[in-house]
């Protein structure tokens, strides 16, 4: 009984003060390794918001894509997107995602509300045309997540499902937009009742060129990876001496914007399509940014002020309105020139396209000018 009665009095209860001290410093002590845990992984994950080094994930992929505005050998910021069976268009550009997301984008990282949702706009077309420069123009808009490679799901993917789809796809708030771009949709017959089928209320937008600077810049691409393809002049032509367009040439097919059009406006009413001229992207490409955000109900974020005219690029590159970094441009300072094409097949090719043009025009309710120099 001794025994037991000095073991009892030994055994030592800590007081609810001494035991409230503890709890709380075990509370303390998991929120230090927690916190510790998330800066280590948010470290690792970060993007680099250096401005000026943007483009630096890219410039091997838009060297293929820099080309010319006009028939001769000047180059232009249009051309900085994907052929359609080029590395870029794979799914390397991922690396680079990240780095074209601001510091506003940025304020949404560790936001629980975050989902994958499908696109509720899709820049549809054209290839050649200046889709790769609309969307980085975007991706300047904190209300805007775009993935940045081109998922082809409408025309090359469709039987993945749309799960598969929306897993392509950037995180976003329920106040973002999220969009993609794959220029081959716009001349896809399937494409339209497709888009339709996923939501009848996707916003589509269209960014188109002059269809004979636009066929010309594509088979400089082209050429560019295949250099032993007939000439340009070759394959305009069914027949040269009859002088018969070869309308099965998809740089030439493409540049049919009218015919492809009547396609989309048997599912979509044209309110919720916005053709953007790719000529205006360079020279007035906050006019057009306004015109785009207006279509999307997004505020007018992306002004002149985010512009820098580069007159040894002849295109405008991006910066901060805010910083003092290097403005970043979409490709390298020399794009790739475009061959000296026989101005008889040129001229053959405008006549061509004139009626398809004129009729486009019509259906657009907007003249873009490319036929102003032969009327």
């Amino acid at each position: 009984m001794e025994y037991s009665s000095i073991l009892h009095s030994l055994h030592v209860v800590p007081s609810p003060h001494v035991k409230n001290k503890l709890f709380v410093f075990c509370i303390m002590l998991s929120l230090w390794v927690y916190m510790i845990y998330c800066c280590v992984g948010y470290c690792s994950t970060m993007p680099n918001l250096a401005y000026g080094s943007v483009g630096s994930g890219r410039e091997n992929d838009a060297e293929v894509d820099n080309q010319e505005t006009s028939l001769g050998a000047s180059r232009d910021l249009l051309n900085n997107e994907n052929d359609l069976d080029s590395r870029g268009e794979e799914w390397d550009e991922i690396r680079g995602e990240a780095k074209a997301l601001d510091d506003n984008a940025m304020s949404g990282f560790l936001n629980e509300s975050e989902s994958k949702k499908l696109p509720q706009a899709i820049i549809i077309g054209v290839k050649k045309g200046g889709t790769r420069a609309l969307l980085e123009f975007l991706r300047l808009h904190p209300d805007i997540r775009a993935v940045g490679a081109e998922p082809h799901f409408f025309d090359r993917n469709y039987d993945k499902g749309l799960e598969w789809y929306r897993e392509l796809m950037p995180k976003s708030s329920d106040s973002q937009l999220t969009m993609e771009k794959t220029p081959s949709y716009y001349v896809t017959k399937e494409v339209p009742a497709r888009i339709y089928a996923m939501s009848k209320d996707t916003k589509l937008i269209v960014v188109v060129r002059d269809p004979v600077t636009r066929a010309i810049s594509d088979y400089t691409q082209t050429r560019s990876k295949k250099p032993d393809i007939p000439s340009f002049e070759t394959l305009t032509f069914k027949n040269m001496s009859m002088g018969l367009i070869d309308t099965t040439w998809s740089a030439v097919q493409i540049g049919m914007y009218a015919k492809h059009l009547e396609r989309w406006i048997q599912f979509f009413p044209m309110e919720q399509l916005l053709f953007v001229s790719g000529e205006r992207l360079i020279s007035d490409p906050a006019g057009e940014m306004a015109r785009v955000q207006d279509f999307l109900g997004l505020r007018m974020v992306v002004t002149e002020k985010h512009f820098h005219f580069n007159p040894a690029k002849g295109f405008p590159c991006l910066k901060r309105p805010e910083g003092n970094s290097k403005p970043h441009c979409l490709g390298k300072t020399k794009g790739r020139t475009h061959p000296n094409i026989d101005p008889e097949v040129v001229q053959r090719l405008r006549d061509f396209y004139k009626p398809f043009n004129r009729k486009f025009y019509q259906m657009t309710g907007h003249d873009f000018g490319w036929d102003r120099d032969e009327s």
